[in-house]
């Protein structure tokens, strides 16, 4: 109970640290929102048949690029800066386990994607008069559940090949960026060349937009279950999971 209760603490603290943080705020919070109104702005927000609207199709991508803004992408850029700059090796020295540690931040990041995935569908509500079946809600916590977990492993894995703290930003726009124009998170769309979509599907940017979609697709009746989608993160999770084991640094590569 004592380590529940210490992860608990430790994962509290690691979220008020990102509040105190502007910069880390602004990207992982504000900046979804911008682009939801940039794509709604520019794209329309037309009615495609009654009670469905153009922005039911743009709030899935992003409200996966939230997730993974405030997971992978938070994550890797944070504990590069914070091995850099001696705080890791610090913690080490402390009673905290290092288990208790490494798992806050997954904690923290799973919170912060449950407010995003909260504050998204309430402003695509209010605002763009997009629907969600009560039916499709399970589908959609399990997603947010295994995408948050599976893109912080990812997020912890990809320090390890980061090598400074300026170089942090560049690699994961470097590796996320890409994904996002390949993936249906930027652009949804069947016109996409085949092999882009075959690039796509091997990474599991794609499969957390797909599983998105299709809890918020009106077409489809009853419960989806996009276990093919699960399965893909999942498994990239437990494979960066085993990476971060095998080669996380506490302390700087200077």
């Amino acid at each position: 109970m004592s380590g529940l209760s210490g992860l608990i603490r430790q994962a509290k603290f690691d979220l008020l640290i990102f509040r105190r943080n502007p910069a880390a705020t602004f990207f992982t919070i504000v900046l979804p929102l911008i682009f939801l109104f940039i794509f709604t702005a520019i794209f329309g927000n037309e009615e495609i048949r009654p009670g469905v609207r153009a922005a039911t199709f743009y709030v899935p991508g992003i409200l996966g690029l939230a997730i993974i803004s405030a997971t992978a992408t938070n994550l890797a850029i944070t504990m590069t800066t914070r091995r850099e700059r001696g705080v890791l090796k610090r913690v080490r020295g402390t009673p905290i386990p290092a288990w208790t540690f490494v798992a806050s931040q997954a904690v923290a990041g799973l919170v912060l994607c449950l407010i995003m995935t909260v504050l998204i569908v309430l402003i695509g509500w209010l605002v763009f008069e997009v629907s969600l079946s009560m039916s499709s809600v399970p589908s959609l916590i399990i997603t947010v559940l295994i995408g948050a977990m599976s893109f912080a492993a990812i997020g912890l894995a990809l320090t390890s090949i980061i090598p400074s703290e300026d170089a942090a930003p560049a690699v994961t726009n470097a590796v996320f960026l890409p994904l996002y124009f390949i993936s249906d998170i930027f652009i949804v769309g069947e016109d996409t060349p085949g092999f882009i979509q075959t690039i796509g599907n091997i990474f599991p940017v794609k499969h957390l937009a797909n599983a998105l979609q299709e809890s918020f697709d009106p077409f489809v009746d009853g419960t989806p279950w996009p276990v093919t989608n699960w399965l893909v993160i999942l498994g990239w999770g437990l494979v960066c999971a085993a990476i971060t084991l095998k080669t996380f640094r506490w302390t700087p590569r200077r």
